[in-house]
């Protein structure tokens, strides 16, 4: 069990409040958004429709988890995995956390209005929405499709990424858009699978806690089915090139073979190796993105 802090340092403080983010779930979304702009922009976009659009992203994101972290507090403190996140140890009082994602919130899309679009930001404050209303306040306590639905949120920073440099969407930020949804279920599944113990300990309706491991392989082999042709499809809509397209075919293969040895052994330690995978996948993915983009376009 974690250890409640009685008098935190000023650094705790500052790291509690930064952890409230979750940083590394920014980052996999800003892997996402910036190669986005790129393909939107056939190449460099200006540096500050870059920088503005991460910064209003991250501050979205930021506030968006730390409303999370304040709802499932009673959560964290009965799994292993959360119970050292500073709502649990006392680091950050909750009242404290609560005004702390207001505030990104309000920040974020007063950013993204002022230096971006409207669009970008109500985009963004959307993506906030889902998240805190539909996924965690409903979803995660409620069915199994929790994170199949509540991957949405996750999906929209494509959208920011394409609005922010267009205006508008269209079809090639859609089909990225699906994309992220159906790669979310594969890539949290299989994290699952490893801490199906301790949701099932804290209530909460993860498909391999309920489901078992046999229908969690199965859905996974499925949606990644549907991962890698939503990929192919991107290819020609988004007229992409060679460079990616030989990227999604080999990646989306690796990837399918991973769930199918998954499948194959029902292992926790497999499930950790292919969800180690599903955030390399991700990130190839949307680097070959970029690759493409700036060879084709010579920029």
């Amino acid at each position: 069990m974690s250890t409640v802090a009685l008098a935190p340092t000023l650094r705790q403080r500052v790291v509690g409040f930064v952890v409230l983010t979750k940083p590394r779930i920014i980052e996999l979304l800003l892997v996402t958004t910036v190669p986005t702009q790129i393909v939107a922009a056939r190449g460099i976009p200006p540096f500050a429709t870059m920088f503005f659009t991460v910064v209003g992203g991250t501050l979205a994101a930021g506030g968006a988890h730390a409303v999370n972290m304040y709802v499932d507090r009673d959560i964290d403190a009965l799994m292993g995995r959360t119970q050292n996140r500073p709502l649990v140890t006392g680091v950050v009082k909750p009242n404290e956390a609560l005004v702390f994602a207001v505030f990104l919130e309000i920040a974020a899309f007063a950013l993204l209005w002022s230096t971006i679009n409207l669009i970008s930001a109500v985009l963004a404050f959307v993506a906030f929405l889902w998240y805190v209303f539909v996924y965690t306040l409903w979803l995660k306590r409620t069915t199994t499709r929790n994170i199949v639905i509540g991957g949405v949120a996750g999906a929209i920073p494509v959208l920011i990424g394409w609005t922010s440099v267009t205006g508008h969407l269209a079809w090639p930020p859609i089909i990225l858009f699906a994309v992220i949804v159906y790669w979310t279920p594969p890539h949290f599944w299989a994290l699952a699978m490893k801490y199906r113990d301790e949701y099932s300990a804290a209530h909460v309706p993860m498909l391999p806690s309920v489901s078992g491991y046999h229908t969690t392989t199965v859905r996974i082999i499925g949606y990644t089915i549907v991962l890698w042709a939503l990929t192919l499809v991107f290819g020609p809509v988004a007229d992409m090139g060679i460079i990616y397209m030989a990227a999604a075919v080999v990646l989306g293969a690796v990837f399918l073979w991973y769930a199918l040895q998954l499948k194959q052994t029902e292992s926790p330690k497999v499930a950790m190796r292919m969800f180690g995978y599903s955030i390399m996948y991700i990130s190839l993915l949307f680097g070959a993105m970029v690759v493409d983009q700036l060879v084709r376009w010579g920029h």
